[in-house]
């Protein structure tokens, strides 16, 4: 069903202080990425918890998370039905505390669901929230209908909706602090009536999966204006895809092949949540306070909604899916101490659409808001006993410096392999793209204030940027400000150029999110396969995204 919208005006910021805000954002930001000041090279504002009790670190047990099963099989091509409920729950992440999360069947993170290419997955989100939802499926190649569109919504009932209250859910016209408008109130990207579709308390995404190869991607919400608080109260999960060819690869498998979600928070005295959100109840204006416009950083490290967490090992290879679940941290990690022998502390063998062509070594990893990267840790190269810790270089603090710890237990039988082709891949070759499209991501000053942006325009629920032809490759290139992960719906795309260098060792394989650095020049080969119809593209630098820097396409 639709339903109208409306949004009553709020000048909740004067022009000199939105301008204000955004001049000082822009200092600071412009301070990280050179390595100036503080020496950060991270866009955001660090959130302190308020008093809260927080465990010394290494203490706390890694928990993985559970795997969903399915409730029924047999359909079509061998489909699986899967259900999942949005509820709020108290979860143990401060140790003696409960925290009340907002998650897939209460947990934070959601169940891992743990399917096959080829073989579609039906997944029945329903909704016990008081808030709207919008569940999206990172790294998907799903149809529009499924792929959880910012205004296409699972409402509960009794929940807020848009159009019931005012001020209601629309897009308002942020300026460059969180939550401020203009002066006068002004829509920045007015959210029509008919472009509201509303689910009654539940909503089945369908997922073919068979344009996917085995890769790990994650589920989180992307409701409107509201992602980044949704998702910091806990929604979000892994979705991991396999197929024969990963099968027959040799890698770690069971026990040993483990994912890991990496994420900060801040708590209250009370050991809950903290964000600094315009409106804590999310029904009403939406953005952050004026010094989190450039993102939300905690001070907790979690690590599958642990805080710094200790994990046994085995001496032999272990494969890690690191996922960056992070509102809008980005890390650098490395390993302390390094493997004795001299060897590549890690060996990366996948990126966010999948498995490498080959093994690749690398002594640290950058991983920026939304990228994955799959690697293989052997601990066989230490001795037993060892305590081996995966530092953060980016970390503003003692605390956000350190990720999590592995302690080596036992030695053990490893049959697992890297063997150096991994996969074919079939990437993109600059002649084959048909179009070349640019687009810039930065804050724009507009008419009264200022905005995060894309090609000087904010989003706009009508408006579409592209429209690439199925079945087409295309250079994109991406240009940017501040620190801005990109994301594109439905298509994947392979790195071909960053600057004046080329690629960094890190940007190889098939890609859905690339981190595009201040005042640098990023190109892609995208290809637009699977199906027709209306996605986006934004930074998924969540309080970016919030504040209207997304774009739609239309593959026609």
């Amino acid at each position: 069903m639709t339903g109208p919208v409306g949004r009553a005006p709020r000048a909740d910021l004067t022009r000199r202080r939105v301008l204000a805000a955004a001049s000082g954002a822009a200092v600071a930001g412009l301070t990280g990425a050179f390595g100036t000041g503080c020496g950060r090279e991270t866009s955001g504002e660090l959130l302190r918890s308020g008093g809260a009790k927080l465990p010394r670190r290494f203490t706390v047990p890694l928990p993985v998370p559970r795997t969903a099963q399915a409730v029924a099989a047999g359909g079509p091509g061998g489909a699986e039905l899967y259900e999942v409920v949005q509820r709020s729950a108290g979860a143990e992440i401060l140790p003696g505390v409960r925290t009340t999360v907002w998650g897939y069947d209460g947990t934070f993170p959601g169940p891992t669901f743990r399917v096959r290419s080829g073989r579609a997955a039906t997944v029945r989100v329903t909704n016990e929230l008081t808030v709207p939802t919008s569940t999206h499926l990172h790294g998907g190649v799903t149809p529009p209908e499924s792929d959880g569109y910012p205004t296409d919504l699972v409402v509960s009932p009794g929940g807020f909706r848009p159009g019931a209250a005012a001020p209601a859910a629309g897009h308002a016209k942020h300026g460059g602090g969180g939550g401020g408008h203009r002066e006068g109130g002004a829509h920045m990207a007015h959210v029509p009536a008919d472009a509201w579709t509303l689910h009654e308390r539940t909503k089945e995404y369908v997922y073919p999966l068979d344009h996917q190869r085995a890769a790990t991607l994650w589920y989180h919400d992307h409701r409107m204006d509201f992602t980044g608080p949704q998702v910091w109260r806990g929604l979000a999960g892994f979705f991991l895809v396999g197929d024969a060819a990963e099968d027959a690869s040799g890698l770690p498998g069971g026990a040993r092949d483990v994912p890991l979600m990496l994420c900060d928070r801040s708590f209250d005295a009370e050991g809950q949540f903290r964000y600094p959100a315009t409106d804590p109840a999310l029904t009403g204006v939406p953005g952050v306070a004026d010094a989190y416009m450039e993102g939300v950083l905690g001070d907790v490290l979690l690590v599958n909604g642990a805080p710094w967490p200790e994990m046994e090992v085995d001496a032999a290879r272990y494969r890690f899916r690191f996922l960056n679940a992070s509102n809008a941290r980005r890390y650098r990690l490395r390993l302390d101490p390094p493997p004795p022998d001299g060897s590549a502390p890690f060996t990366q063998i996948g990126s966010d659409a999948g498995l490498l062509a080959g093994p690749r070594p690398h002594g640290e990893v950058p991983i920026a808001p939304a990228e994955r990267f799959d690697l293989v840790i052997d601990f066989a190269r230490y001795p037993v006993g060892t305590l081996v810790t995966v530092r953060n270089t980016l970390g503003e603090t003692e605390a956000t410096r350190d990720v999590m710890r592995f302690r080596v237990v036992r030695s053990a039988r490893d049959d697992s392999v890297l063997r150096p082709v991994l996969a074919e891949l079939d990437l993109p070759r600059r002649n084959r793209a048909v179009r070349t499209r640019t687009f810039d991501f930065r804050r724009t000053n507009g008419d009264g204030g200022a905005m995060w942006t894309i090609n000087g325009t904010p989003f706009d629920v009508k408006g579409s940027l592209a429209d690439p032809a199925l079945g087409t490759v295309e250079l994109w290139r991406f240009s940017s400000d501040f620190h801005h992960p990109v994301h594109v719906h439905l298509a994947h795309f392979a790195v071909v150029g960053r600057g004046a260098g080329g690629p960094s060792a890190t940007d190889g394989g098939w890609k859905d999110t690339v981190d595009v650095r201040p005042y640098e020049v990023v190109e892609v080969l995208a290809r637009f396969d699977g199906y027709r119809g209306r996605y986006m593209m934004h930074c998924h630098n969540l309080e970016h995204e919030d504040m209207a820097m997304m774009a739609n396409f239309r593959v026609v």
